[in-house]
Order: structure tokens, then C-alpha cells, then sequence
């Protein structure tokens, strides 16, 4: 090689690896979450709801819940492939599905609200966060009586 084709050769491969960084920049860059399968099993839900609002109800009720998706969905018998979403072996995805038809019954009957329109009562309206639903206010030791105050003696007030 001459002292002549040494710049030369430089400017080749300074071009076919700007050629190349071009064409890379210009294929789409692989996929790394895999496709998730349409949902399957639905009872409640329309068949054809959107993934991301089926998913928003989801969140709401591990939200109202205070729980993970795992409450209501088994474990695939393989755990690193997840949860089992169709499956209906958790007894806790069926009370889900009558709750889900009582609040709707709920929202409907009682207040008119169509079947997805602005509703009125949801899981979080007595869950607030507990996978109980809570029928009585919470007992605080350091409220006072509801007892009217003691009156002066003799006033019936004692």
C-alpha cells in the first residue's frame, strides 16, 4: 500500500459504515414484548372491548381492591409464562363477575345509568380498598360518646 491510498481506504470504510448506520437507522427495531392474545373468556365484558379500556378496568378494580391480579387470575402452572387470564379456577373470579353484574343492576335500576355511561356506585364505593367490603364505619377508641352531655344535677341529664 502507498501513502496515497491510505487516505483513500479511509474514506470507504468511513463511508460504508455511514451507509450502514443509515440503513439500520431506517429498519424498525425489533419487537421485544411479545404480542398478547386477544382476551378470552369474557362473560361480563363486551367480546370485542378495546384492550386498553378492558386493561383500565382491571387496574380499577386491583385499585378499589387493594389487591394484585393474581387475586382474582391463577398462576399458569409454568410461572414464568404468567397468569392465567381465561381461567375461572379461582373461586374469587366468579364472586367478581356476580359483583360486577349487582353494581351494573345497581347503576342502572337505581340511577338510570346505561350500561357505560357515568356510573354512580363502583367496587371502590364500598371496597374502598379492602378485599371486604365494608358494611360499618370503622370503630375509633378515641372518638367521644354519642351520649348527650351530663347536665347539672337534677335535670334528668346525668
Amino acid at each position: 500500500m502507498t501513502h496515497l491510498d491510505l487516505p483513500k481506504l479511509a474514506l470507504m470504510a468511513a463511508t460504508a459504515a455511514f451507509g450502514l448506520s443509515v440503513a439500520n437507522a431506517q429498519s424498525p427495531a425489533p419487537s421485544r414484548a411479545p404480542e398478547m392474545p386477544a382476551p378470552s373468556n369474557l362473560q361480563f365484558f363486551p367480546k370485542d372491548i378495546p384492550r386498553p379500556e378492558l386493561m383500565a378496568n382491571m387496574r380499577s378494580f386491583t385499585q378499589a381492591l387493594g389487591v394484585k391480579c393474581s387475586f382474582c387470575h391463577v398462576e399458569n402452572s409454568q410461572p414464568a409464562t404468567g397468569l392465567n387470564f381465561a381461567s375461572d379456577a379461582n373461586p374469587e373470579k366468579r364472586i367478581a363477575r356476580k359483583m360486577l353484574a349487582m353494581v351494573q343492576g345497581i347503576n342502572q335500576r337505581d340511577f338510570g345509568v346505561p350500561a357505560h355511561g357515568a356510573i354512580k356506585v363502583s367496587c371502590f364505593t364500598c371496597h374502598r380498598g379492602a378485599t371486604l367490603p365494608l358494611t360499618t364505619p370503622a370503630v375509633n377508641p378515641q372518638a367521644k360518646s354519642a351520649a348527650p352531655p351530663a347536665g347539672p344535677a337534677g335535670t334528668g341529664r346525668e
